[in-house]
């Protein structure tokens, strides 16, 4: 009896200590990813052109708040120039971050509160470790719209984006 319930006692003692050092390991790379959108954005404020896309990887996409705006890195890479040799970038700092990882903790993927010059936007997106250092697999970057304003938004933007919606729909 005093065997099984020493088994007993063993057996919660390691699976407590293992999830405790599973998540150690996690708050250690929730720490890395942090760190790494914080220099992402610093970097475009400074408008740093090739730290900035250094922070993509070779095979990512991001997602803008226009509708078409959906580009593979190289693509957007040609659009974002211009900005960043008239040094006339954006400038985000994130107000509230949440990181989820996958159980291999190979890939994470956030969502983040945004102050920017749009005011409140949303970045979320995926990061993956690659040969030891994460980067960006994809990024979407979404304005918020506060629900007491949402039907003003919509009359603005219909006329705009209801030209695009046929044209979406007819190919």
């Amino acid at each position: 009896m005093k065997k099984s319930v020493f088994s007993f006692a063993l057996i919660i003692f390691l699976s407590f200590f293992s999830a405790v050092s599973a998540q150690t390991k996690f708050e250690k790379e929730k720490s890395e990813i942090s760190k790494m959108l914080n220099q992402f954005n610093i970097a475009a404020a400074k408008a740093d052109y090739k730290t900035y896309f250094d922070f993509f990887a070779d095979e990512s996409t991001f997602i803008g708040t226009d509708a078409t705006e959906v580009w593979d890195k190289k693509q957007f890479m040609v659009w974002a120039k211009p900005y960043f040799d008239k040094k006339s970038t954006w400038n985000f700092t994130s107000i509230q971050r949440h990181i989820y990882f996958s159980k291999d903790g190979k890939m994470a993927w956030f969502d983040e509160l945004l102050d920017t010059q749009m005011k409140i936007c949303r970045g979320s997106g995926v990061v993956e470790n690659i040969n030891g250092q994460w980067k960006v697999r994809q990024y979407v970057l979404s304005m918020t719209v506060p629900n007491d304003v949402v039907d003003k938004v919509v009359s603005v933007k219909a006329p705009i984006e209801e030209e695009l919606i046929n044209k979406l729909k007819s190919e």
